[in-house]
């Protein structure tokens, strides 16, 4: 009996992690907006890691979070780092790491606490016309086995498709308001 209950035990335990090997570990997000403003205009705002403070979901979870930079921002090698007792914010930070000029910035984000991890994001401009900008935000991200499992139950992507949307819709609000 005892023989039929460990079997039974460890085949429970068995089945998830079974099929987290065929669960996917990587997924990519990708939000944009289209800004009425001149693309050169919008590249040179969201060049600066510190503007992301204005428009960022994240940025507004906790007041109290506290933040670091070193290096010139809007340069390659500045970074930005962030620490919070809020799990939804954590402890982290982002690095430029590539400036294609009036089009695209690259970042590296690196994740301390509540869990580690290192994610590319980028933030690129595309001019429409003289006066209408589309920009895009976007992020990968990798969940390593067994914890990949979680994505069968957490949309992680639209999570944070929403919370990058969101942004966008903040950054384009600020852009177009009238200056004071």
């Amino acid at each position: 009996m005892l023989k039929k209950v460990l079997v039974g035990v460890a085949t429970l335990l068995a089945i998830p992690l079974v099929a987290a090997l065929f669960v996917k570990q990587d997924y990519q997000v990708e939000a944009k907006a289209e800004i009425n403003q001149p693309s050169m205009l919008v590249f040179d705002y969201v060049r600066f890691v510190g503007n992301q403070q204005n428009f960022s979901v994240w940025a507004t979870i906790d007041p109290q979070m506290q933040t670091a930079s070193r290096g010139v921002d809007g340069t390659v090698g500045f970074v930005a780092s962030w620490h919070s007792e809020n799990p939804d914010v954590g402890t982290g930070e982002q690095e430029i790491v590539g400036i294609t000029e009036g089009e695209r910035i690259d970042l590296q984000l690196r994740f301390y606490e509540p869990y580690n991890a290192v994610s590319p994001a980028y933030m690129q401009t595309e001019a429409l016309s003289d006066n209408r900008t589309l920009i895009r935000w976007g992020f990968s991200g990798h969940m390593p086995y067994p914890m990949n499992l979680m994505l069968l139950f957490i949309d992680v992507e639209s999570m944070i498709a929403n919370d990058l949307q969101q942004g966008l819709d903040n950054l384009k609000l600020i852009l177009e308001s009238p200056a004071p």
